[in-house]
C-alpha cells in the first residue's frame, strides 16, 4: 500500500490548495483569492450548469462550492442535509468531477477500503483521529442550520468505525483541508492529478 501511495502522490504533486466556502454569505473563495457569488440552492448559474453536466443530471440541493479543481470547475459541492424533494441527504460533501470520482472508484476496486478498515481495528490512534473526523463532519452539517432528525448523529462514508465510501472521505478532506480526515487525506494522496488535462466538461 505504501508503494502505491507514493506513486500516486508523485502523480498529483501539482494539486495544491483548498478553497473556503462560507455558507453564511454564499461566497466561495478560490485558492487564488477570487470570489464567486453563489446562491444557497445552486451556486452561480455557471457552476450549477457545470455540476449538472458533471453529474449528467440537474444539480439539486447545492449549498455552496466546497472545493475547486485546478482547472477552476467545482469538484466537490456542499449539499443541503435535506434535498428539495424532502429526502434526507447525509453526504454533505459530494464529489462531482467525473475524473475524480473515477479515480476514487479505482482505489475502491483495488481494496483500499478494506485495508483502511482493518487498520482502524488495529491502530487506536488512527481510530481516534477517524472518530474526530466523524464529529467534524457532523459539526459542519449542523452549522448549515437545518435540523434533519432522520440523519442526526450519522455522518457518511462508514465513519466512525469503518470505511464504506472513499468518495465521501476524499470530499471531506478537500472541503475541510488537510489534517481533518486522516483516511480521506491518505486516499487523496494516492490519487493522480485529476485536473491536469483541463476541464472535465
Amino acid at each position: 500500500m505504501g508503494e502505491r501511495r507514493g506513486r500516486r502522490q508523485s502523480a498529483r504533486a501539482g494539486q495544491t490548495g483548498h478553497p473556503e466556502a462560507d455558507p453564511q454569505t454564499g461566497t466561495d473563495r478560490t485558492t487564488e483569492g477570487q470570489q464567486v457569488s453563489v446562491t444557497p440552492e445552486t451556486g452561480s448559474s455557471k457552476d450549477a450548469t457545470a455540476v449538472s453536466e458533471q453529474l449528467g443530471r440537474p444539480a439539486r440541493g447545492i449549498r455552496s462550492i466546497a472545493h475547486r479543481c485546478v482547472c477552476g470547475l467545482p469538484d466537490v459541492v456542499e449539499t443541503e442535509p435535506r434535498l428539495p424533494d424532502g429526502t434526507p441527504f447525509p453526504t454533505t460533501y459530494y464529489v462531482t468531477c467525473p475524473r475524480l470520482a473515477s479515480a476514487i472508484g479505482t482505489l475502491e476496486a483495488d481494496g483500499v477500503m478494506k485495508e483502511m478498515t482493518d487498520r482502524l481495528a488495529e491502530d487506536e490512534e488512527l481510530a481516534a483521529r477517524y472518530r474526530s473526523a466523524h464529529e467534524d463532519y457532523l459539526r459542519r452539517r449542523e452549522a448549515l442550520g437545518d435540523d434533519v432528525p432522520e440523519i442526526k448523529g450519522i455522518s457518511a462514508g462508514g465513519m466512525p468505525t469503518r470505511v464504506k465510501c472513499l468518495h465521501v472521505l476524499v470530499g471531506h478532506s478537500l472541503a475541510a483541508g488537510p489534517g481533518v480526515n486522516p483516511l480521506g487525506d491518505e486516499a487523496l494522496a494516492m490519487l493522480p492529478d485529476w485536473g491536469r488535462r483541463g476541464p472535465c466538461v
